[in-house]
């Protein structure tokens, strides 16, 4: 850990796997402290490591937070929206919640600083887990405070490659360790034939529902800008921490997506261009959470 703010580790080398946010979401429910107890191997059903993986991927995702007055753990209201028994998508069904997890995940620089920095900061268009641990290591240099060793970042950097790229185990070499990641169903990070270069897949993203688009503008908004009612279609495209950066959408696959928005909030935010600027323009307040609901199938029909 280079500071308070910069963590490489709690993951336990797992990335998470489709049972476990739901897990942790339903036994803090039922007990705050469940993370803190002996048992709690017996409670979530998988070893201690796992136990604190899953911990710490509650807390990357935002599907659980620190209760400091209890001493414990809470659920969120994202974690009660999606993974409540009668949620949104409890059981990772829809391919929206792992776009909406992808995101929290990315821009959480506190829980998982090396996904928040690939995404924000790594711009090599192919690269090996060499290249990208090395750089990683540049990057931490530059953070101040206790240096970060390089067998934790080479960690990260497996768990963090293990969270987009599929295994590439054989049906007999099938070990616990093989279990994929569900993001890797987002097409995110690319892998060659022959294992050794990577590469992140930039482009419109098809399969990113408009809406969660859409939230996580706002999300952006309330961050990079919260009092202004303009927004510019450059700070959404390349700004850290941005949509453009964590989606991987270019800048005029964005734009031409943008320019649905008015339909798609009833007249509340628009998309146009003045005097050369291409810029949203925010009519009215919306809430992100409010939004969430949308990006799920209504009779069939995703909006």
């Amino acid at each position: 850990m280079a500071s308070a703010v910069h963590v490489f580790s709690g993951h336990e080398t797992f990335p998470f796997r489709y049972p476990w946010l739901k897990k942790g979401y339903d036994a803090v429910r039922e007990d705050s402290n469940v993370f803190l107890r002996d048992d709690a191997i017996t409670t979530l059903g998988v070893g201690k490591n796992m136990v604190r993986s899953i911990r710490h991927w509650c807390l990357a995702t935002g599907v659980l937070e620190d209760d400091r007055s209890a001493g414990g753990m809470r659920v969120t209201s994202l974690g009660k929206m999606l993974f409540a028994d009668r949620g949104l998508d409890p059981y990772l069904e829809d391919p929206a919640t792992l776009w909406i997890l992808h995101w929290h995940i990315a821009r959480n620089r506190s829980r998982a600083t090396t996904w928040f920095w690939a995404f924000n900061f790594f711009h090599e268009p192919e690269f090996t887990r060499d290249t990208l641990t090395s750089a990683l290591h540049k990057w931490t240099q530059t953070l101040g405070g206790k240096q970060v060793a390089p067998s934790s970042l080479k960690r990260d950097v497996d768990c963090f490659l293990r969270t987009y790229v599929a295994s590439r185990h054989s049906r007999s070499e099938f070990t616990e360790d093989s279990l994929d990641c569900p993001l890797i169903e987002l097409g995110l990070v690319s892998q060659s034939a022959d294992s050794q270069m990577f590469g992140f897949r930039r482009g419109t993203q098809q399969g990113l529902p408009d809406c969660i688009l859409l939230y996580a503008t706002l999300r952006f908004w309330e961050l990079f800008s919260p009092q202004s009612e303009t927004l510019a279609l450059n700070d959404l495209a390349r700004n850290p921490g941005s949509p453009g950066r964590l989606f991987k959408i270019d800048e005029s696959s964005l734009a031409e997506r943008l320019e649905r928005i008015e339909s798609l909030t009833d007249g509340a935010l628009s998309y146009g261009e003045t005097a050369g600027l291409r810029q949203l323009y925010r009519r009215k307040p919306l809430e992100p959470n409010d939004l969430l609901s949308e990006a799920y199938a209504v009779g069939g029909k995703r909006r």
